[in-house]
């Protein structure tokens, strides 16, 4: 029970956490796909790229703040575990999961620009 507790609280926070930036950046989103819908109707292809690469840009900054909180979280679990083994492994978990998370949206990224520079012809 008080693993899930524990669980839900972490939930909780990064929810709480997350809930501003993402109240911005879903507007901010909808603007850019309202305008690349629009140049895509005028013949213009270029703003739809520049669009699907700020929404890219944006999800990454998001994905990399929350890594690092995640990594802060964990960082404080491990300090905090007084020496107890699963605390440890739970806290290093953490920090696991937040690197490898990290290092997929990296990935992510770079696959993005690049089948966006292939079809643009810029690559």
């Amino acid at each position: 029970m008080k693993k899930l507790t524990l669980t839900l609280t972490s939930l909780a926070m990064m929810f709480g956490v997350m809930a501003a930036p993402v109240a911005t950046v879903h507007a901010s989103a909808a603007d850019d796909i309202r305008q690349s819908v629009d140049d895509i109707n005028d013949g213009n292809d270029t703003s739809l790229q520049e669009g699907i690469k700020t929404i890219v840009n944006m999800m990454l900054f998001i994905l990399g703040a929350i890594a690092v909180i995640m990594i802060i979280i964990g960082g404080i679990r491990y300090a905090t575990s007084n020496g107890d083994a699963s605390n440890i492994k739970a806290a290093k978990d953490i920090v696991l999961y937040a690197v490898v998370g990290l290092v997929v949206a990296i990935l992510a990224y770079a696959i993005v620009n690049f089948v966006l520079d292939a079809f643009s012809g810029n690559g």
